[in-house]
């Protein structure tokens, strides 16, 4: 029989290993119980008054009171979000220094040659906040009304159909090349280089089709200047809840969707993260954000550290196969 000092590393005083585990533990449980203890910062990589921005003051004010510390929004925008990645991601683990993360930092972890960070492992999830939809657009009368003659006309007429897009690795870009990848069609997506360049291709007819967050182009919607295709998440929009889904129209299995959520420094303790997480949760239920969210076309969905760093790894995944099949350019 092996005696105990034996299996004590290094000649280790067995008292000594516990009462050092003891220790971390107590200092862990200490921080946790006295979060925060300074202003929160959360550091969202837009500039201000977007729709990213809006969403993270919105969540922000409402965790303040909760928290009794000021939750603050910073704006550090960059392409690819890096910036604030890469300041979070060197951030003391203590749970003050927040990202703002959205699909942008799993279309990044493949479109940039190289990153300061890893999106995954230097970052704790805490909860998503909001998703919003994408939607395939059309003016009135055009030869595309659907995503069935969508697709009937790219076969017909290979490489003669255009899809306007923002600029290239966009989210809007990533999910037109995500149809053409999946319905194995042959269209050309044309990048401008924002939404109103986007909303005049379509309306003056340079375009067939486009991609476009539906937010900003809900009132061209609404006011019957463009037309809904499709709406390319897994659902139907509660906003649009006539409009099919890309895959009800006629693509299984495809989805795209936008999304934004909280993010800490890597090894932040544990309770600090489910406190947070707490509290995101508890400001989504306020029927006034959600509204206020619902309103800026967004969905407000909070959930679990674990669901969150799945869809950040199943977005990873997903976008890395489209830019590689799409041959998109590695940026940096």
């Amino acid at each position: 029989m092996i005696s105990g000092p034996a299996l004590r590393p290094q000649g280790e005083p067995l008292p000594r290993i516990c009462l050092a585990l003891w220790l971390a533990f107590a200092a862990c449980a200490a921080a946790a119980q006295v979060y925060p203890s300074k202003p929160v910062r959360i550091l969202v990589p837009f500039g201000p008054g977007g729709v990213a921005d809006i969403t993270a003051r919105l969540v922000a004010q409402q965790m303040s009171g909760p928290l009794g510390q000021p939750v603050i929004v910073e704006n550090r925008p960059s392409a690819g979000g890096v910036v604030a990645a890469g300041a979070v991601a060197q951030a003391a683990p203590d749970g003050h220094t927040l990202l703002f993360i959205t699909n942008g930092n799993a279309v990044s972890a493949t479109l940039f040659k190289a990153l300061p960070y890893d999106t995954v492992k230097d970052f704790a999830p805490i909860s998503t906040i909001g998703f919003f939809d994408l939607v395939f657009l059309a003016r009135p009368g055009a030869p595309v009304d659907s995503i069935a003659s969508l697709l009937a006309r790219a076969r017909a007429q290979p490489g003669k159909l255009l899809v306007a897009t923002i600029n290239p690795g966009s989210t809007q870009n990533l999910a037109a090349e995500l149809l053409r990848m999946t319905a194995a069609i042959d269209v050309d997506i044309v990048p401008f280089k924002g939404t109103p360049e986007v909303i005049g291709a379509l309306r003056a007819g340079i375009v067939d089709a486009g991609v476009e967050i539906l937010a900003p182009v809900l009132p061209q919607i609404r006011g019957g200047v463009l037309r809904p295709l499709a709406i390319a998440a897994n659902r139907r929009s509660s906003i649009l809840p006539e409009v099919p889904t890309v895959a009800e129209a006629g693509v299984p299995g495809y989805e795209a969707s936008s999304w934004n959520g909280l993010a800490a420094p890597a090894r932040a303790p544990a309770a600090v993260i489910e406190r947070l997480n707490r509290e995101v949760r508890t400001a989504l239920a306020v029927s006034e954000i959600r509204r206020r969210l619902h309103e800026l076309g967004i969905e407000a969905r909070a959930g679990t550290p674990g669901a969150l760093r799945e869809q950040l790894e199943t977005d990873i995944e997903k976008w890395k196969r489209v830019i590689e099949h799409a041959g998109i350019p590695r940026q940096g």
